[in-house]
């Protein structure tokens, strides 16, 4: 009889709970199978499962993906091998299924039929878990989308048994006991985005449990304790979860607050009662969420409690008793706050760093989420997971039930609230489409941003006016590197790393800051100068830094400094407090300092150049100097319409005649014109419907120009100075600089 050795690896996010084994082409014509059979899974115990066609990437590995229940049911960890053969299914007659013992379960009427539609056409052995998805119309409830263990009590015939329609499904709902495996826990199927996390928690956790005589033939003791650390949201309680219940260890955990007591001696005292059950236990794993809680920095406390529990712990962790087969998993996102002795080899030997999510790592995530759903066909994960860079987890998680609430919102005019059973077509026609998701996206932001989030006006670069120029510099400068980084890549150099917006007030910089953080998609943070200053000594610094820190977090993002000659002026000519000069430093080492920046952009917008520190606008910082002048004629024209989009303008009215007697005037000027001529319109006629050419000239007498000689000459002369080459020497006698520049 055929039969193949394979590894066992996880399922996609998909299938989990569908009782399916993944195969590649080649071993499907070496066992004579077609997507569709049933087959064996023999590791520890002997399983069955549909067998359905791998996934390009999987061919020629020698795997077979299954998902946390099927594991369970033949008895095997991930990495391990099973045999696999055709199977003889034969068409079941009887099949009853039960809770296992921990849950309580109240089935409703129709609670056999809905099992059995769930269930039809999959194979079932004996003793086997055989998972039902709770969906929203469900008879009993758990969380949607999670599966419920029930366990195949009988089954009539024995061996492997197909579930027909003329099967008999009944349910019992006294739990059954002495099944040690239950499947109701969190899987590795559950966890997205985190592959190399797993593997690394998984060799530190599974191998000393499963296979000790390794690290005996290696003469090593096996690592005592994994530190999870990284923002919140990203998964690490889950992880440290999944691990308990793959690994079918103990499993303590100590939620960090809790132990700690106002009694002498109780903290410590409870620390070693559950270290010596988890002895008892063994193998046990003992899960620390919080760690900073009761681990803080033994200086920075005033507290003698703390103080004592990070003592009781050190010696736990590594004291003269050995601790045998128990390993501890702590967690924390603030992993700066531990005490450093817990942070050594032999204590936490490892930290594992669970961060934000890259955009693969989001798409599965998603698929996670949105497994129970009813989506529509235009809901497109990939292009979801491009939207919502620096999501955490917990972010797409809400993501997707706030989505699921837009789409219950268009149902609920149809459903009678006082009824008791809402109409079982209503609940089969409802669906979540992919405007669901796009409201949704707009509601939910990520985490880490909800300190420093602006609330984004829709510019596009529709609205910018003008400006061709310098619109195409700011474009290569910031978006390129974001949206195309590989053009890059392939003439060898690194994008820009900052692009200063200077020029006259009123020509539009902060407006084509606000425009680059809309059609990038990336996230903003918008750093107002003054804000940052503090009268507290170190302060001002510290918001910088922690404006980068988070910018990293969610990267990709745009940071725009506005009003940057306030933050960081010249720190020669000061006097006084060395506020500034903190700060310019600061900015300095962040801009390019030995910390990668990531996918950060920095633009800074002033209308003082001169002011500004000349550290700050060398090259590796703000490399692009982008001048951002006044209008020409075409310009001015453009900005006009723009303003006057929505004026009911009369006949007469030739906004390119008002254009070109509007020379020297910004954008914010012609802003003004446009304002002030429908006043005069209203001034003259309460009821007026249009404005006319003459309101126009009337407005052009109240409005005065913001460009004057002496302005214009100044930003002709920082230009020229800003640009590269040999300077002549008239240029040396007008204050520029003699040179390179």
């Amino acid at each position: 009889m055929n039969e193949v050795q394979l590894e066992v690896a996880k399922a996609y996010p998909n299938d989990s709970g569908r009782g399916i084994a993944r195969l590649d082409p080649d071993t499907l014509l070496h066992l004579k199978l077609s997507p569709g059979d049933i087959i064996e899974i023999e590791g520890g115990d002997t399983t069955a499962a549909k067998v359905w066609r791998a996934d390009r990437q999987d061919w020629n590995t020698d795997t077979v993906r299954i998902d946390g229940f099927t594991r369970q049911n033949a008895d095997v960890g991930i990495g391990e091998r099973v045999e696999i053969r055709k199977a003889d299914a034969e068409k079941a007659d009887k099949l009853v299924l039960a809770p296992p013992e921990e849950a309580s379960v109240q089935f409703g009427s129709d609670a056999a039929g809905m099992v059995k539609r769930q269930i039809l056409k999959r194979p079932v052995v004996e003793r086997d878990i055989v998972p039902v998805m709770s969906s929203t119309n469900h008879p009993f409830m758990r969380s949607p989308g999670q599966a419920i263990p029930l366990i195949a009590v009988e089954t009539d015939p024995d061996g492997v048994c197909l579930i027909t329609e003329d099967t008999e499904v009944e349910l019992r709902e006294e739990p059954i006991s002495g099944f040690e495996k239950t499947g109701g826990g969190i899987t590795y199927e559950d966890i997205g985005g985190l592959e190399s996390e797993i593997q690394r928690v998984r060799e530190m956790v599974e191998l000393p449990m499963k296979h000790p005589q390794i690290f005996k033939k290696l003469g090593i003791e096996p690592p005592q304790g994994v530190l999870l650390h990284g923002p919140p949201g990203t998964g690490k309680t889950l992880l440290a979860k999944a691990v308990a219940n793959e690994t079918s260890a103990s499993f303590f955990s100590i939620a960090g607050p809790e132990i700690i007591s106002k009694y002498y001696g109780e903290s410590e005292q409870q620390l070693r009662e559950i270290f010596e059950d988890a002895t008892e236990e063994s193998p046990s794993i003992i899960f620390i969420d919080e760690l900073d809680s009761i681990a803080p920095k033994r200086e920075d406390v005033t507290g003698e409690v703390e103080r004592r529990v990070v003592a009781q712990l050190l010696t736990m962790m590594d004291g003269l008793e050995s601790r045998g087969q128990v390993i501890v998993i702590a967690a924390t996102n603030r992993v700066d706050s531990v005490d450093p002795a817990l942070r050594r080899p032999g204590r936490f030997d490892r930290e594992i760093e669970i961060g934000v999510p890259d955009e693969t790592g989001r798409e599965e995530i998603l698929q996670i989420h949105t497994r129970g759903m009813p989506l529509s066909d235009d809901v497109a994960l990939d292009s979801l997971a491009n939207d919502t860079h620096g999501f955490v987890g917990a972010d797409i998680e809400s993501l997707t039930k706030e989505a699921a609430m837009k789409a219950l919102r268009r149902y609920l005019p149809e459903i009678d609230l006082d009824e008791e059973d809402i109409p079982p077509s209503l609940i089969d026609r409802m669906i979540v489409k992919r405007q669901d998701f796009n409201g949704a996206l707009n509601e939910v932001e990520p985490s880490a941003m909800r300190e420093v989030l602006v609330e984004l006006p829709k510019v596009s670069w529709d609205d910018v006016g003008g400006l061709e120029d310098a619109k195409n510099q700011v474009k290569e400068s910031v978006e390129w590197p974001l949206s195309s980084p590989e053009k890059f890549q392939r003439m060898g150099i690194s994008p820009p790393s900052g692009v200063l917006l200077y020029g006259p007030p009123g020509t539009g910089k902060t407006l084509m800051a606000k425009a680059v953080a809309n059609e990038t998609n990336a996230n903003f943070i918008s750093v107002r100068g003054p804000q940052l200053l503090s009268k507290w000594v170190g302060e001002s610094e510290k918001a910088i830094r922690q404006t980068f820190r988070k910018a990293r977090q969610v990267s990709p993002t745009v940071i725009f400094f506005d009003e940057l000659d306030s933050l960081a002026p010249s720190r020669s000519q000061e006097v006084g407090s060395n506020v500034s000069e903190r700060v310019v430093n600061q900015l300095l080492t962040e801009l390019d300092g030995l910390e990668e920046k990531g996918d950060v952009m920095v633009i800074g917008a002033t209308n003082r150049p001169d002011m500004i520190d000349p550290a700050l606008i060398r090259s590796g910082r703000f490399d692009r100097l982008v001048m951002i002048g006044q209008p020409d004629q075409e310009g001015r024209e453009q900005i006009l319409k723009i303003h006057t989009d929505d004026t009911p303008l009369a006949a007469d009215v030739s906004l390119r005649e008002v254009s070109e007697i509007t020379d020297g005037y910004v954008g914010s000027d012609l802003e003004s014109i446009g304002r002030e001529a429908a006043i005069e319109a209203l001034r003259e006629d309460d009821d007026a419907t249009e404005v006319e050419m003459r309101h126009f000239r009337q407005a052009l007498e109240n409005v005065r120009p913001t460009i004057t000689d002496d302005l214009l000459d100044y930003y002709e002369q920082m230009e020229d100075e800003f640009k590269g080459g040999t300077s002549s020497p008239e240029q040396g006698r007008r204050g520029g600089r003699i040179g390179f520049q």
